[in-house]
């Protein structure tokens, strides 16, 4: 069948758009994929760069190659209907060309039902109903053949199944709630998303650890509803078949990556700098970064000036003024620890800004803990940097792996100076994930300090394990084989 032009569809009677009347109709596109977008202001989502944004457009460039008749549809909000000013940014920030003829943006209104502002308590139920509202309202708008969801609006699936005889397809990057995060509420610690109060009170951390355990029995209920559920990492696939239990449905697809175009920096020649690539969330934790680089300074002054002077940069998106919030409070923070003259913060970097980091650093720096994948690491491994890693989530299970007996991605040496300086003077790397600013600290100081020789060794071992597996082009026929059920 011919398809129609992105302008026409924009004049077809949406509620028409079913499954079954396309079938009927002259003219019409033989199948329309919606991938929901996660952010109230696309252009600044884009902007902020991050793995799920990477995804969302290669599965679209994806969609695109292997059924070319198809309409992919994308609701959006904010200041986002402008389709040429969007795939232009895309283009710029992730080097990807997307055909406008074949898209089509839908304005959604009710998004503020989604904002976590909107809920300061239950927050994830909150978000989780609202959902239903703005599911509804987009599923108005216009109803798809197939549902692709890259967020984890999962409450919007039996809406899109049982109201709009939908095919739903879910690409999971995190798990809205796990058996970690109900794990941490034993421990009485508070985080980013364990206030305090609740944690230092018994009774709070038992009405909390019920509102957990019921909210995870009611995901469960709708990811279940999903036809087809592709997860990014061993770490995501564990909690979402302990949760959802759709393991026959349920399959890891990786994200893309660029790598061909990180594979071609040389390996020789890089500059004493430290690079983080991170979008400024608290999860992230930025903060530990600049305490980790404080007590590398402070253990080896000299690191401070002159040839053997090292600089810490951080580069992520900046979203919303509750992000730039966090980029000032790092400032501040770099400045009581005494190190903002060796430390870069850039916010919103271009495509082209970020190469230009990566092809000059010499190490690669992630501390998110029970990061859901890690595609920043992947990165990493594959420009030629060195990767010191968190160890926790998809660094750990998936990318920093052993080649030979030899670690391929980090060097994160045990904390202790005796164990260090055993591994520098024997020439034995002993590959660990860092997880205390101490242990980061001594990574970095290793790092740093290997031969041009070791260097070049290790470098060659990362590119070479990330190169074939972490790829855009293994994403696009991993995600086209689990789209053939449902597109077909």
């Amino acid at each position: 069948m011919a398809g129609y032009e992105a302008a026409e569809l924009e004049d077809v009677k949406i509620s028409s758009l079913t499954a079954t009347s396309l079938a009927a109709m002259p003219l019409v596109v033989s199948r329309t994929c919606v991938v929901i977008m996660d952010s109230r202001d696309m252009l600044g989502k884009i902007d902020a760069g991050g793995g799920g944004e990477r995804v969302l457009w290669a599965a679209v460039n994806a969609i695109q190659e292997k059924w070319p008749n198809s309409v992919c549809v994308i609701y959006a909000w904010g200041q986002s209907s402008n389709g040429s000013q969007i795939l232009s940014k895309v283009k710029d920030q992730f080097d990807i060309d997307i055909r406008e003829d074949a898209m089509v943006f839908k304005k959604l209104t009710l998004w503020r039902w989604l904002e976590a502002s909107s809920y300061p308590i239950a927050t994830l139920l909150g978000q989780s109903l609202g959902s239903l509202i703005v599911g509804c309202e987009a599923l108005e708008l216009l109803t798809p053949d197939v549902f692709i969801d890259t967020v984890g609006f999962a409450f919007t699936y039996p809406i899109a199944t049982h109201l709009y005889d939908c095919k739903v397809v879910a690409y999971v990057h995190y798990p809205t709630i796990s058996s970690d995060m109900l794990g941490k509420l034993s421990t009485r610690k508070a985080d980013f998303n364990h206030s305090g109060i609740v944690a230092r009170s018994w009774m709070l951390t038992a009405v909390k650890k019920c509102y957990y355990v019921a909210f995870s029995w009611l995901y469960g209920m709708v990811g279940r509803v999903a036809d087809v559920v592709m997860v990014n990492s061993s770490w995501t696939s564990s909690h979402i078949k302990e949760i959802w239990r759709v393991p026959d449905r349920t399959c890891t697809v990786y994200p893309p990556c660029n790598t061909d175009s990180l594979r071609s920096f040389s390996l020789i020649g890089r500059e004493r700098k430290i690079v983080s690539v991170a979008q400024f969330r608290p999860e992230k934790a930025h903060g530990l970064q600049l305490q980790a680089f404080h007590e590398l300074l402070a253990d080896h002054p000299t690191f401070r000036s002159g040839d053997e002077r090292c600089a810490l940069i951080l580069i992520g998106g900046s979203r919303n003024a509750e992000d730039q919030g966090r980029v000032e409070a790092l400032r501040r923070q770099a400045r009581e620890l005494k190190i903002e003259d060796n430390v870069e913060i850039i916010e919103n970097a271009s495509y082209a800004k970020l190469h230009e980091v990566l092809r000059s650093s010499a190490v690669g720096v992630h501390t998110m803990r029970d990061e859901h994948f890690g595609i920043g690491v992947v990165e990493y491994m594959a420009a030629g940097l060195i990767a010191v890693a968190h160890d926790s989530g998809g660094p750990k299970l998936d990318i920093i792996t052993d080649k030979g007996g030899q670690p391929t991605g980090t060097l994160s040496i045990y904390s202790s100076a005796k164990s260090l300086s055993i591994c520098l003077n024997t020439g034995v790397y002993e590959g660990y994930l860092a997880s205390t600013s101490q242990e980061y600290a001594c990574a970095l100081y290793a790092a740093l300090q290997l031969s041009p020789e070791e260097q070049l060794q290790l470098r060659e071992r990362a590119r070479k394990a990330v190169a074939g597996r972490f790829s855009d082009s293994a994403f696009s026929e991993q995600f086209v084989e689990q789209l053939v059920s449902v597109m077909n």
